[in-house]
């Protein structure tokens, strides 16, 4: 049976060396005062410690303080497995000095390793991640020098059929958000903008013997409707009110509390952009790049848009009229409507359908979507790209592997060089002023998030998009299919390739 009880109460429920999983995705659905709770209670009592952290989409508040950052600077905990450290601003430096054990698996998988759990199974097997980074026989998820654990993913065959194993470490302490709780415990995510795992991560860590601790903003007294609750009141613990914040009007777009038709999308999405974005200065290069890519959208397209230079894309779709004739999705759930960016992105304006984040990645991972747009660090002679971990940096795969793993025609997005790169277009011409310093066309990637290999035997179109021409994947690499206006082939591109590339006969 449920209690209501104080952040503080809530934390005698976590000891030292528990598994916690946290349902949010990036900076959204973050239970944050339970977190700071935690933070709170290390802090004075060195306890709990040596605790192991899991979430499929990663969690903080896109800055170096707040939500788990804080207890995690100071030690509380040994090992993090996410698949995305995006947010997580303070965490993603500590990784690299190894501070503490930390694993990057793909989102998705992650998603699906918590739902076998929650079934009673160790693990979920896939096909996703093979010939990637996470592939125990190229690198394996470890991101630094201390993180061994050769348990999270297997190489394994089934009927004569090649798997990556998941398997994640037992949970045995949910944290959550919702919406509300009913009288029975119940609770609903009316106003959030996406479940994501919450129910499979509340049935695993019963499954386990462990406790769920949910956030809610209030306590109802009119029982939810039976389809609305999302984690039934037998599978909850302890329940901690929290009453939110007041925010601006435009972050309602994102509940799905009302209609939104198409022609209010561009309207909401200004709104949210001016309190949310992460962007800078207009981006020349990126509006050639998103005009180009966007030509490769076909009406009645299911569609998946990375975040950076690919949301350019959906800029030229709306100019071009496409847009409404297509269905965009995004990895947290989202079916329909405009995935929302910036500090928000996993939230949708005007959605048709936000259901559990491991369905939308069943969907992926079977080449569900017609076409996704990616971004990219580096692209090598191969056709392999590297779009989760830059010079002293790393970001995290998230849900790039399962998207481009089988999706019928995949578009990478990304400029030819980067540090320096000045482009100016009058019409149709482009004019490179001044070219970058950094190559995103090398010999051989960092790390492998995209394997043109296993890309060939599916036979799925690639294509790279940059802001000076276009390549397409073929059997012996790269095939160079299309310079743009204004542009001098040999001197602008193929001498500036450290490797050579096939050229289309149209070009010669």
């Amino acid at each position: 049976m449920y209690k209501v009880l104080s952040t503080e109460d809530a934390m005698e429920l976590i000891h030292d060396g528990d598994v916690v999983c946290v349902n949010s995705f990036l900076g959204i659905e973050n239970p944050v005062e339970l977190h700071e709770a935690i933070y709170k209670k290390y802090k004075a009592t060195g306890s709990p410690k040596h605790l192991t952290m899991i979430s499929s989409a990663g969690f903080g508040l896109w800055k170096e303080n707040g939500c788990a950052e804080d207890y995690i600077r100071e030690g509380a905990v040994d090992k993090i497995i996410c698949g995305h450290f995006g947010a997580m601003f303070s965490t993603k430096k500590l990784v690299l000095q190894n501070k503490f054990e930390a694993y990057n698996l793909p989102l998705g998988c992650i998603s699906h390793a918590l739902r076998a759990q929650a079934g009673g199974l160790p693990g979920a097997l896939s096909k996703v991640g093979l010939d990637i980074f996470v592939d125990p026989r190229i690198d394996g998820p470890g991101i630094n020098d201390i993180s061994k654990d050769d348990s999270l993913v297997k190489y394994v065959e089934v009927d004569g059929e090649e798997f990556l194993y998941y398997k994640l470490p037992p949970i045995n302490v949910a944290l959550l958000k919702g919406t509300a709780a009913d009288h029975k415990g119940n609770i609903t995510f009316d106003d959030m903008f996406m479940s994501g795992d919450a129910l499979s991560i509340c049935q695993a860590t019963k499954a386990n013997g462990g406790k769920v601790i949910v956030q809610v903003d209030r306590i109802v007294g009119t029982p939810s409707r039976p389809r609305n609750t999302i984690i039934p009141g037998s599978l909850v613990d302890a329940i901690v009110v929290v009453e939110p914040e007041p925010r601006h009007a435009s972050y309602e777009s994102l509940t799905g509390s009302f209609e939104i038709p198409y022609s209010q999308w561009q309207d909401w999405s200004e709104m949210l952009e001016k309190r949310t974005s992460t962007k800078s200065a207009v981006n020349i290069p990126g509006n050639i790049i998103g005009k180009r890519a966007a030509m490769e959208l076909e009406p009645e397209d299911i569609v998946n848009i990375g975040v950076g230079i690919p949301e350019m894309v959906s800029k030229y779709a709306r100019e071009s009229g496409i847009l409404e004739k297509i269905t965009l999705t995004v990895e947290s759930g989202g079916v329909g409507g405009f995935p929302a960016s910036g500090k928000v992105f996993g939230a949708v304006i005007g959605a048709d359908s936000m259901y559990d984040m491991a369905n939308q990645f069943d969907l992926y991972n079977h080449g569900g979507l017609d076409v996704c747009f990616m971004g990219g660090i580096e692209v090598d002679k191969f056709g392999n790209v590297n779009a989760h971990r830059g010079p002293g940096a790393f970001a995290g795969v998230g849900g790039f592997a399962n998207i481009t793993a089988k999706t019928k025609k995949v578009v990478f997005c990304l400029t030819f060089n980067t540090k320096g790169l000045s482009v100016e277009e009058q019409g149709d011409k482009v004019t490179i002023k001044n070219e970058g310093t950094i190559g995103k066309f090398v010999d051989n990637v960092t790390s492998i998030s995209f394997s043109a290999k296993r890309a060939l035997v599916n036979n799925q179109q690639v294509i790279y998009v940059t802001e000076r021409c276009v390549f397409e994947l073929v059997e012996s690499g790269l095939k160079l299919i299309e310079v743009y206006p204004g542009i001098d082939m040999q001197k602008e591109i193929l001498d500036l390739l450290p490797f050579k590339v096939e050229v289309d006969a149209s070009l010669l």
